[in-house]
């Protein structure tokens, strides 16, 4: 009982620290103009959060980043962008942490988790921003969902592939990160 409660507040405050994060990054690379965005600063904390707190806290730290961000300093605006990317980070936690937890522990898993999630989370960002501005007269079309998945995100896209395994499989070697517990079952 007493590994569990710890292992709960751990989460937590990791949970925290990588919120934390989510508001600090984007004022350091924000002063790049021609790539300070592209970088997707907000997505390291919450993708890292899946692989170190579990999906159910990296969904709701996700979810919260954006719009407190916007809430707090104005950026991302709220409206399509924040809303759009909630769902976003929101998907990249959940699917990192579930992946990283479900599949075999071995180091290319890292990777799997890490790719898989950043497609669930571009295809739900991009389902996020139809929906948003299917109420306005700005249709969002295909070309704007390859230009703003894919295309404007190359540079984020390598940096997350090139960072986040790299910590993570350092965490774990230097055992501060334990091969992380599998998901509960439902037979409890």
């Amino acid at each position: 009982m007493n590994n569990r409660i710890s292992a709960n507040v751990r989460s937590i405050v990791i949970a925290a620290a990588c919120l934390g994060l989510g508001m600090i990054l984007p004022f350091f690379t924000g002063q790049i103009p021609a790539i300070g965005s592209r970088v997707s600063p907000m997505h390291i904390p919450v993708l890292l959060c899946g692989f170190l707190s579990g999906p159910y806290y990296a969904l709701i730290v996700g979810l919260i980043a954006p719009a407190l961000r916007s809430l707090m300093f104005g950026m991302p605006p709220m409206y399509p962008t924040a809303i759009a990317m909630c769902f976003e980070l929101a998907a990249y936690g959940a699917v990192t942490g579930f992946l990283y937890r479900a599949l075999p522990k071995k180091p290319v898993f890292v990777y799997v988790s890490l790719v898989s999630a950043m497609i669930a989370g571009r295809v739900v960002w991009g389902l996020a921003m139809a929906l948003s501005l299917g109420f306005t007269d700005q249709p969002f079309t295909w070309a704007a969902f390859v230009s703003g998945a894919a295309v404007n995100a190359v540079p984020g896209i390598i940096i997350h592939i090139a960072l986040i395994p790299a910590i993570v499989l350092a965490l774990r070697k230097s055992k501060i990160l334990d091969v992380a517990e599998p998901l509960p079952s439902s037979s409890r």
